[in-house]
């Protein structure tokens, strides 16, 4: 995808789309890259072009929760939110597979917000999205019970079953502590739902 092909300069002026692509950069991240951590500086805003990079937070006990992805052709919500408050990041971000990624540097983000509508609002559309996302997120784990999450999420992947996944990284993708998962995935074993090994779930079914 070249650069004038992502979502986030549809409809931009001639004029403007030039300065992009005469500023922006593109940088190549391999998997396992730690792209920012918590009170970074925002360096820019990141626009992905193909991969995917994840975005977690990790409270003070050390469990770690999925706040969102951004894959091909999105946006970073959080370097959004940095860059119009001036502060760091309260986050991390690592990459997950090998990523393309456009950077507008700071400056430039600044003039296209001003100057361009079409970036203005393709940008807003993508901080009001991803807010909606993040309220769900956030309704799940306060009023959900975790078993039914657990089971919705088995479920949600069951096509994808045998999973190659550690109850770790699954607690990490619900919010909450492994040994609770571990917990649950043992009732749901004996339950005659799923067969564990290490390191491996295979889904027989999720009512």
């Amino acid at each position: 995808m070249h650069i004038a092909e992502h979502p986030a300069f549809t409809g931009m002026e001639p004029d403007l789309l030039s300065e992009v692509e005469r500023q922006a950069r593109i940088v190549e991240l391999p998997a396992g890259q730690q792209v920012f951590r918590p009170g970074d500086q925002c360096q820019g805003l990141p626009l992905v072009l193909a991969g995917s990079v994840r975005v977690q937070m990790t409270g003070s006990s050390g469990h770690e929760i999925v706040l969102y992805r951004i894959g091909d052709a999105d946006v970073c919500t959080l370097s959004i939110g940095c860059l119009m408050a001036g502060r760091g990041y309260r986050a991390e971000a690592i990459v997950e597979t090998p990523t393309t990624v456009i950077l507008l540097p700071n400056t430039l983000f600044d003039t296209l917000m001003a100057r361009s509508a079409p970036f203005r609002r393709q940008i807003m559309v993508s901080y009001g999205e991803r807010l909606d996302t993040l309220m769900m997120l956030v309704e799940e784990i306060a009023f959900q019970r975790m078993d039914v999450r657990l089971a919705e999420w088995l479920r949600s992947h069951a096509k994808d079953s045998p999973l190659s996944i550690t109850h770790q990284t699954l607690a990490v993708e619900l919010g909450t502590a492994r040994e609770v998962v571990s917990r649950l995935l043992k009732d749901f074993e004996r339950d005659g739902w799923i067969r564990l090994a290490r390191g491996r779930i295979e889904i027989l079914t999720v009512p």
